[in-house]
């Protein structure tokens, strides 16, 4: 049998999560996958490789068979037939009360993008799980301020009327605290195995899970791998093959060309697909980062969803879920009501509402939204389209063509790369990272809640413009020395908003670490893996 060895300190309840069944089923699933997890990371490099020097991507020819088959994945649990409203937000207590007490239909349990993996967030999150499951997550904080579920977001047994549906690491991280045979285990095994060895039978036996959200995928080999991980998972704990689902982002543009064999590889597992826009324009950034100009993108804020081949790739989700029989759900409604300012709440609402009227138009199920106050809002578009109906799996949108070309037309996207969008993304990406590495993966910045995702797109961004010789409105090209000038001012800005020596030594790190993961010529894949290290 493998040897797990735990490193990371104690945490507060944690003998409740890292029991010997769940460290021993760690060692049996790392054992078996892990050199295959590795194996698909090095196919990833060499197919981005490949993209870059083509130019460009297309469908696999050799799965057209699935592509164009006449299949569906195995039915959709009663649990998550109704998907009409989803709120994100990391396993911290307060936030997981709060998504719970919000009235969403679904809780996506971010234990990945929205979430720093300190020790104490990775085996605090899944205590704070255990209890959301079963209702009885509590906290009264060091003021005296008490926090609980409300009546009215629980079932009769006492549960959470709001489905759990947490989001493991993706394939890049491994979990150094956690050691199989002396090797880092791979994080996202860790952060499945933990949560279905501690709940996966009373789930089942509620038919309320396990399920799961499943980020970064790339490909249908990699869904493969998840398939066969879940198929292990249920013989080990005693469930029924199939009674674990999972919904794939889809915010890779490698995984936009494979969404029916993703869908196909995990069709005993699979719920549906959501549309991860941020992730995704960071991936399209990334994967043609040095394909020229073709495919450079203005500032962010141009890039809506309204645009050509953001609509392309989000339309043809909708068509590939429901001829499959799969779930389509909606990408992040990012803008943050504002409580104390009534006009400025009722812009971000309107913001929200037109975001969830666009998505619900065009067929899917459901949306996600980051704050509890969006949920109403979000709730009554999809209302109004739904009626009484719990999906709109019948909206087959045989209108939107099934070609690649639209997933590519980056041509087409109007916007201009200004010099206060180069600021911006500096000033994002910067604030993001002291946050993140201060243990906060989902902060407000700019009246907006911003993930690992946003702050991927700002340096990659950077990164491209300025080895494209990209310019500014007004002429002037964006240089590393014009960065590392704008980080200068924001540095100190951030700085002088520190209030005490811990939060000023949080900018100094962060600062280098955004510099470097923006200017050093070789790209990072991801910027959490050099912020990661040394994370207690």
């Amino acid at each position: 049998m493998p040897v797990v060895t735990v490193t990371g300190p104690p945490v507060d309840r944690g003998e409740e999560i890292l029991t010997p069944e769940a460290l021993d089923l760690i060692g049996r699933l790392d054992a078996r996958f892990h050199g295959r997890r590795d194996e698909l990371l090095a196919e990833r490099a060499a197919r981005r490789d490949e993209i870059a020097a083509a130019g460009t991507i297309t469908f696999d020819a050799s799965t057209r068979a699935i592509r164009d088959g006449d299949w569906t994945i195995d039915p959709v649990p009663e649990a998550l037939l109704d998907r009409r409203v989803e709120i994100t937000g990391p396993t911290e207590r307060k936030m997981a009360i709060n998504a719970l007490n919000a009235g969403a239909k679904v809780w996506l349990a971010d234990l990945e993008d929205a979430n720093t993996p300190h020790w104490d967030n990775v085996i605090g999150g899944q205590v704070n799980l255990a209890d959301a499951l079963r209702g009885t997550i509590a906290l009264t904080t060091p003021e005296g301020k008490e926090y609980a579920l409300t009546p009215e977001a629980l079932r009769p047994d006492g549960t959470p009327s709001t489905v759990i549906v947490p989001r493991p690491r993706g394939w890049h991280f491994d979990e150094g605290r956690i050691l199989v045979d002396g090797r880092p285990a791979v994080a996202g095994i860790v952060d499945v195995a933990l949560y279905v060895a501690r709940n996966g039978r009373e789930l089942a036996a509620s038919g309320r899970g396990p399920f799961f959200y499943l980020p970064k995928t790339q490909s249908a080999d990699e869904a493969g791998l998840w398939d066969d991980i879940f198929t292990e998972l249920e013989s080990s704990v005693g469930i029924d093959h199939g009674t674990i689902k999972a919904t794939v982002l889809i915010e890779t543009i490698t995984a936009a060309f494979q969404m029916p064999e993703i869908l196909h590889a995990l069709r005993h597992h699979a719920a549906g697909l959501n549309a991860g826009r941020w992730d995704y324009l960071f991936s399209l950034i990334k994967t043609f980062r040095d394909a020229g100009e073709a495919y450079v993108l203005p500032d962010r804020a141009d890039v809506t969803m309204a645009v050509p081949f953001m609509r392309a790739y989000t339309e043809l989700l909708v068509k590939t879920c429901h001829v499959h029989g799969a779930h389509a759900i909606g990408g992040m409604a990012a803008v943050i009501p504002d409580r104390r300012d009534a006009e400025k709440n009722a812009a971000a609402l309107q913001k929200v509402r037109a975001d969830k009227e666009r998505e619900a138009a065009a067929g899917y199920d459901g949306s996600w939204v980051a704050h509890p106050d969006l949920v109403d809002t979000c709730l009554e578009v999809f209302d109004r389209v739904l009626g009484d109906a719990p999906n709109q799996l019948g909206v087959l949108r045989e209108d939107v063509p099934s070609e690649p070309d639209g997933l590519l037309d980056v041509a087409s996207t109007p916007g201009a790369v200004t010099s206060d969008g180069v600021r911006h993304n500096v000033a994002i990406g910067l604030r993001y990272l002291e946050a993140w590495i201060g243990g906060r993966g989902a902060v407000a910045i700019f009246g907006l809640m911003e993930d690992a995702a946003t702050a991927e797109i700002s340096r990659s961004q950077l990164w491209q413009w300025i080895r494209t010789g990209t310019t500014t409105e007004d002429g002037a090209p964006i240089t590393a020395d014009r960065v590392r000038a704008l980080l200068d001012e924001e540095e100190l800005g951030l700085a002088l908003e520190a209030t005490d020596e811990a939060g000023r030594a949080r900018v100094g790190r962060a600062r280098v670490l955004f510099e470097r993961v923006t200017l050093d010529e070789g790209f990072v894949d991801f910027l959490t893996l050099p912020a990661s290290e040394g994370l207690a």
